[in-house]
């Protein structure tokens, strides 16, 4: 289909046009996104379809976010089926949320997103010297995650609205201290155990399989000793980074944003100052924030006589419990450490100085500025490296995204080579051997990445060995790859495989004979036999294992403790068997009285989040949420 395309791509474009020009004049592109928008639903909250469209976009930015704040995770969790499927389920929660906070009138005002916009760490960087934004650097910041301001800002506005539906089984919850301490005492039980273990590589010397076993073991699992599928391939790399060492720069360019970025450049100035608060409770009616003025204005004055006595007034006058007894004194500070109004002020006052009444969500502040620390200019020189990196990177990124494009077309439009892309953008074609269907275990790079093996390994890829589509591998990266020559998955013969072939069989019949001794000695145990052959006494918890596999811990945790001693066998499959004799129940050990109420704190949130999680279910059944894809099943290690 796709070459039959290919070869009447001028004919069916005309076509198209015919078709397209008429319909915008009668129904107007808004109709025609409306139609792209619709799309395929893959889960309904309230009524209203998510397409996959929309999840694709939302994965695409969780990964975005995931990159900028990670650079060195592993692409290949961001790209996989769980991954995606994790990135629906947050899209239908947030959709589901925002319906609820709809419904129950819950909204963020303009006061609370600006705060909480001057909270974000990410935009605090952002601020110029003099204290405000750069915008240009804040409408990058975001378009980095494939939006406006005021589509981020839209968005910040909906989630602090969403996060209010929770926040009254989250802030309410609590669990009795009572209940706490018996359910941590019983989760933290110790036992005294003795324990036997047979190790199947004891009995590996008792297992001596004839030609003739091993024969018949092959034939009998075939699955086990496949190679798996290869592929001989090329593939062609489109990065920003790489981009970045090609990027010649202007004197002229380097030397102007170095006049105009030196005092950022050189290291962010500092100040240290002295306060007096007089606090104001949240929703005081008037009459009581007025008298609180009164009496800040009348402070105000006293320390504007006697400007030496600051220190002295704050220690006795000041409701800052963190810095009256410091008479005041806040230390030195950058800007984003204090709220807004605050730090306007400091950041424009002169060293001395004492400021007028400052109104803030606390109350009203008198500030005394006692120190400037800056620092010193750093020289063009000093930080030239600094700015060539800066603007290489900058060329870099504006260079990928114009050559982005013509990679991507170039690939598909001359899909039976990598070589036109490669001469047009001087990217050179590298090649790879032994390329397979699944990543290896600790592999990077671009053929580790999952959507790109995928596309690589489609019927369509391998048979006609066409270029795949212009694949995302990471932030500023794009690749495409092609099979050369294709092995397809293939029993080994057993003379090339039998070393492997017995070992897995002598493991097998290991594990079976440990097992039977096992359970042999297990029963004679149980019957009254001497159990010299079980190891010292031990006690045990969740929270001290002594070197126990987590199965045999579970099953000792979890014997009957009403007949002592109680006895349990547990099968470790290749590795053996283990016996297990639980001789007492011991109390949990005595706890500090700090250390236990953090554990009853730290109980009580479980209990919240458990309590707001059922609410988050019973919400889902108030407003009809369904997912329409199948969750992904987890990859299985395969049995050895």
């Amino acid at each position: 289909m796709f070459d039959t395309i290919r070869n009447h791509k001028k004919y069916l474009m005309g076509f198209l046009m015919i078709l397209i020009i008429p319909s915008f004049v009668l129904f107007g592109i808004e109709g025609y996104t409306r139609f792209n928008e619709s799309g395929e639903p893959v889960a309904t909250v309230n009524g209203q379809d998510i397409t996959k469209a929309e999840w694709d976009q939302a994965h695409q930015q969780e990964s975005q976010r995931m990159r900028e704040v990670m650079p060195t995770l592993d692409a290949r969790l961001l790209d996989s089926e769980g991954a995606r499927y994790a990135s629906l389920e947050r899209l239908v929660r947030q959709r589901m949320l925002a319906a609820a906070a709809s419904k129950l009138n819950l909204y963020t005002s303009d006061a609370r997103l600006a705060r909480d916009l001057q909270q974000n760490e990410a935009i605090a960087t952002l601020r110029k010297p003099d204290g405000t934004l750069d915008v240009e650097a804040y409408r990058q910041l975001v378009s980095r995650q494939g939006m406006t301001p005021e589509t981020f800002e839209a968005r910040v506005r909906a989630d602090l609205s969403q996060r209010q539906v929770s926040q009254g089984i989250l802030g309410s919850g609590f669990a009795p201290t009572a209940l706490a301490t018996v359910s941590l005492n019983a989760f933290f039980e110790r036992r005294e155990v003795r324990v036997a273990r047979f190790s199947a590589a004891d009995f590996a010397s008792q297992v001596k399989p004839t030609d003739a076993e091993i024969e018949a073991f092959y034939n009998a699992n075939p699955a086990l000793f496949q190679a798996p599928e290869q592929a001989d391939v090329e593939y062609l790399v489109l990065d920003a980074a790489s981009l970045q060492g090609s990027v010649a720069l202007n004197e002229a360019d380097v030397r102007a944003y170095y006049d105009q970025n030196a005092s950022r450049l050189s290291g962010t100035e500092e100040r240290r100052a002295r306060h007096i608060l007089l606090t104001v409770p949240a929703g005081a009616p008037a009459a009581d924030k007025d008298a609180v003025r009164d009496r800040a204005q009348a402070l105000l004055a006293q320390v504007r006589e006697k400007p030496a006595t600051f220190a002295d007034v704050a220690k006795a006058q000041s409701q800052d419990p963190s810095s009256a007894a410091n008479g005041g004194d806040l230390d030195f500070f950058g800007r984003g450490a204090m709220v807004k109004p605050f730090e306007d002020v400091v950041f424009s006052m002169a060293k001395g100085a004492i400021s007028d009444l400052v109104e803030t969500e606390f109350g009203f502040h008198i500030i005394q500025l006692t120190d400037i620390k800056a620092p010193p200019v750093r020289s063009f020189e000093t930080v030239r490296p600094e700015i060539e990196a800066e603007l290489k990177k900058q060329q870099a990124q504006k260079q990928f995204a114009e050559a982005a494009e013509t990679f991507s077309n170039l690939v598909y439009e001359q899909a039976d080579s990598l070589k036109p892309a490669a001469d047009r953008l001087k990217l050179p074609v590298r090649t790879a051997k032994g390329v397979q269907r699944q990543a290896l275990a600790g592999a990077s790079g671009v053929l580790a990445n999952e959507r790109l093996l995928a596309a690589l390994f489609t019927p369509d890829a391998i048979e006609k060995k066409r270029n795949t589509e212009a694949i995302e591998t990471g932030s500023g990266q794009l690749a495409s790859a092609r099979i050369v020559q294709h092995l397809p998955a293939r029993t080994q013969p057993l003379a090339e495989v039998r070393d492997a072939v017995r070992a897995r069989l002598v493991a097998q019949r290991s594990a079976e004979l440990a097992r039977a001794e096992g359970e042999k000695r297990l029963q004679a145990w149980k019957s009254g036999t001497d159990a010299a052959g079980l190891g010292p006494a031990v006690v045990v918890s969740r929270e001290s294992a002594q070197g126990l596999a987590q199965p045999v811990l579970n099953a000792a945790l979890s014997a009957d403790p009403k007949g002592l001693p109680a006895w349990t066998g547990v099968s470790l499959g290749d590795q053996g068997y283990t016996v297990v004799k639980v001789e007492k129940v011991l109390p949990r050990e005595a706890r500090p009285a700090q250390a236990l109420g953090q554990e009853v704190q730290q109980y009580s949130q479980w209990w919240s989040a458990a309590e707001n999680e059922a609410y988050v279910e019973a919400l889902k059944e108030r407003f009809k949420v369904r997912i329409l894809v199948p969750e992904p099943v987890a990859a299985v290690a395969p049995a050895r």
